[in-house]
């Protein structure tokens, strides 16, 4: 099952990567001050996921 994963960089900032069912990592976030705001990142795309479009700028 993918997961969410939440992660602390080297210079004490969170972020979150997405993980497909083999573990390799399909997404990766901004850095985030706060875990809070992490967590909330990941709530915003849990939300949207279902109905995100994609749009295709390479023509």
């Amino acid at each position: 099952m993918a997961e969410f994963e939440v992660r602390r960089s080297r210079t004490d900032q969170f972020y979150f990567v997405l993980q497909a069912d083999n573990n390799e990592i399909v997404a990766t976030s901004e850095m985030y001050t706060r875990k809070q705001s992490c967590l909330g990142g990941i709530d915003v795309v849990k939300r949207i996921e279902q109905t995100a479009m994609v749009n295709d700028t390479t023509g």
